[in-house]
């Protein structure tokens, strides 16, 4: 009878044996066949957190974003720089100000010159992918300076469709569409836009509206790649001021090129429609599943929060979807910030960056596919001489060089709306928070910009009455 037991637990255990090795080479057949997944990094202009209905706005309907969201991950605090384009820097880079040596807009302090081609000078994302067999593209605003139009292609695009200042235009052609303002000073980015692809000028009409210029741009470069994987950077125009009305707004052709600050819901909702647009293109392409969608901002929205160094500046949305990748995990409340983009998409992609290349950005890879692993205790921002800093319960704004800034006890509140301001407290935890932010900061140095210390030294006249107790949270309207 021992026997006959033996030896039927003997075959039992062979044939589970048998059943986990045929199991485990048909895994690794597939995943040897599965390529890299594909990444379209979208991210709006001048659109804090506080715009989007999923972020608690009432009166903007997002309701594509909030799908993405639901469907995916969508992170309740994020940080970029409060201002464009030390952000576009931090996100391309994966490094903050110390390391990739800008702190502001160009000529500005902290800022590089108008004529450098700094940019060039750092190691990219698309400079990365590209050798893990990425094709890659840039659509939309690149707003960075140096000199065009080699510069895009120098820093890892194959190709792009840009939004085109004067300077950006190519030798001896004039832009001969719309203007923002006076005629000859700034081109347009809505109606009948100044357009560059691939360093040559796009003619345009009064009819061409350039944020579905470039979305079209987006998914004919998704269509002619969806073999091979594929990265798009689309930093939008949407909705930075003008505020135009858009396709789904405009009354009448003399509309179009009116500025009125009334447009701005329409820009809010047309950006959510654009990225609606292309994530039905990528189903229609089949490649939805392997297609990582992240959508941000880069800054606080204009004249609510854009350049203040505060969480209203610094907090945008992030948004990451993609059914083969990212698990519907809905909310998530751990820190993270633009610099820890790049390092993302090079641990999905399984992409080298070089030994000893310094990223101040940390991956949040494993929390994209629901696993545990190392969280941000802190995530930080900064623009010219001053520093913004948030742990899950403190956080600093306006700090500089020879001032401490406004520290506030923001609880488990993430918006604003009961957060309490703790700056002269001599509590012991409060003492020990101020600890823990220099600490932080001890190993992040910005520009000593003394014009800025006697505004940093008291919070902005907004921020006055809050100090007295509790401030309004930033995501109702």
């Amino acid at each position: 009878m021992k026997t006959v037991t033996w030896t039927t637990t003997m075959v039992a255990l062979i044939g589970v044996f048998l059943i986990s090795v045929v199991t485990a080479t048909a895994n690794d057949e597939k995943n040897a066949g599965r390529r890299p997944p594909n990444f379209i990094v979208m991210m709006a202009d001048d659109l804090g957190a506080a715009e989007l209905s999923c972020y608690g706005n009432t009166k903007h309907q997002t309701p594509r974003l909030d799908e993405l969201g639901r469907k995916g991950i969508r992170f309740d605090t994020c940080y970029s720089t409060p201002i464009c384009h030390p952000t576009r820097f931090e996100i391309m880079t994966g490094r903050y100000g110390h390391h990739n040596k800008v702190y502001h807009f160009p000529g500005r302090p902290g800022g590089p010159s108008p004529a450098d081609d700094e940019i060039a000078k750092h190691l990219t994302f698309a400079q990365v992918l590209k050798p893990a067999g990425y094709a890659t593209a840039l659509a939309g605003k690149w707003q960075l300076t140096g000199k065009h139009p080699t510069l895009i292609h120098e820093c890892g695009f194959d190709e792009y469709c840009m939004w085109a200042y004067k300077h950006n235009l190519p030798e001896g052609v004039e832009h001969t569409g719309s203007w923002e303002g006076k005629p000859g000073t700034k081109t347009c980015r809505y109606w009948h836009p100044s357009i560059v692809r691939n360093g040559k000028y796009v003619p345009t009409t009064i009819n061409d509206y350039g944020p579905d210029i470039f979305a079209d741009f987006v998914i004919d470069f998704a269509r002619r790649h969806k073999d091979e994987p594929f990265f798009i950077y689309y930093p939008m125009c949407l909705t930075h001021a003008w505020h135009l009305p858009t396709p789904d707004s405009v009354k009448s052709e003399e509309s179009k090129l009116k500025h009125s600050q009334a447009n701005f819901q329409a820009d809010v909702e047309y950006t959510d429609k654009i990225v609606g647009r292309i994530a039905d293109a990528m189903k229609e392409l089949g490649i939805a599943d392997n297609t990582v969608i992240l959508f941000t901002g880069d800054n606080g929205t204009g004249g609510r929060g854009k350049g203040q160094t505060t969480e209203l500046g610094a907090r945008v949305p992030m948004i990451v979807h993609g059914p083969g990748v990212v698990k519907e995990t809905g909310l998530c409340e751990e820190l993270i910030d633009l610099s820890d983009v790049f390092p993302t998409l090079m641990e999905i992609a399984e992409a080298k960056v070089p030994d000893g290349h310094v990223i101040d950005g940390r991956s949040f890879a494993h929390l994209l596919r629901g696993e545990q692993g190392p969280v941000r205790d802190w995530i930080y921002a900064y623009l010219g001489g001053r520093r913004v800093v948030r742990t899950k319960r403190w956080l600093l704004e306006n700090n500089s060089p020879t001032q401490f800034g406004q520290l506030y006890d923001c609880g488990t509140c993430r918006d604003g709306g009961d957060y309490k301001n703790v700056t002269e407290s001599n509590a012991p935890e409060v003492v020990a928070a101020r600890r823990t932010m220099e600490k932080i900061l001890a190993d992040k140095p910005v520009p000593d910009v003394s014009q800025e210390d006697q505004s940093a030294k008291k919070p902005r006249k907004k921020r006055a009455q809050e100090g007295k107790g509790k401030r309004q949270p930033a995501g109702k309207n």
